[in-house]
């Protein structure tokens, strides 16, 4: 089943929502969480703070995609952008980098995700999305170049600031990490964000101001969604209901 370009949809800020799925769902796990919102546009996993399974990626993968669901892919750790590539190679369509800090590292995700001539990724693969579709390597590479959709997440004062550098061609999404943020916050207090996380959010909008990035938000409670579209979020990654 083709599923729908979110990169375009991102690009165009329309509202875009996520919802959190088990390391390790079944096929059946995922229909069940999917229904239960029919404006969720895609599913996530995480393997930065749940085991790294790689055959759970790719049959996760697999099962979404059998039901017309993109996944998202919270690597491991920031260090394992070099592995971007054979991670999407197993099926995800969104790739996220946790605790990003260095414009380095956002150009290796950059060179990792996209194929020549955007990037350097490596062919192959025979569980990649829609592979079967698109056998010919020059239209499938073309293809996922303008589908695939890259966030950079921002978990420090430091990483707040470098936001308008990691605004490069090929990032879609700066996700916003709370809780690290926190640890930063409480040991700088003199800081000018320091004051909340709201001044850190309030802010990191500002910077991307007349960007082609969106800030993607995290909701722990579906019930406050409203909250966070009156912020300005267009991207909002969900917890189940």
């Amino acid at each position: 089943m083709p599923l729908e370009n979110l990169k375009d949809r991102i690009r165009k800020g329309k509202l875009t929502l996520g919802v959190s799925v088990p390391w390790d769902s079944t096929k059946e796990e995922i229909q069940r969480i999917w229904s239960q919102d029919k404006d969720y546009n895609f599913i996530s996993i995480d393997s930065q703070h749940n085991p790294l399974d790689e055959s759970k990626i790719a049959s996760i993968s697999h099962d979404a995609a059998e039901l017309g669901i993109p996944v998202h892919f919270r690597i491991k750790h920031t260090n394992y952008t070099w592995q971007i590539g054979n991670w999407l190679d197993l099926g995800p369509t969104m790739i996220e980098v946790p605790q990003t800090e260095k414009v380095s590292t956002a150009q290796e995700a950059i060179d990792y995700f996209y194929y020549s001539p955007a990037g350097k990724r490596s062919w192959g693969g025979t569980s990649r999305i829609e592979i079967n579709d698109r056998p010919d390597r020059l239209a499938y590479a073309s293809w996922w170049n303008t589908f695939g959709v890259l966030w950079l997440q921002v978990e420090s004062l430091q990483a707040i600031s470098n936001i308008p550098k990691f605004a490069l061609p090929g990032i879609d999404c700066i996700s916003w990490g709370p809780a690290d943020l926190s640890f930063d916050r409480e040991a700088n207090p003199h800081h000018p964000l320091s004051i909340s996380d709201q001044a850190c959010i309030d802010h990191a909008f500002k910077l991307l101001e007349n960007s082609h990035v969106q800030l993607v938000l995290r909701n722990y409670n579906w019930r406050e969604r409203d909250k966070f579209i009156e912020m300005g979020a267009k991207v909002i990654l969900e917890r189940p209901k």
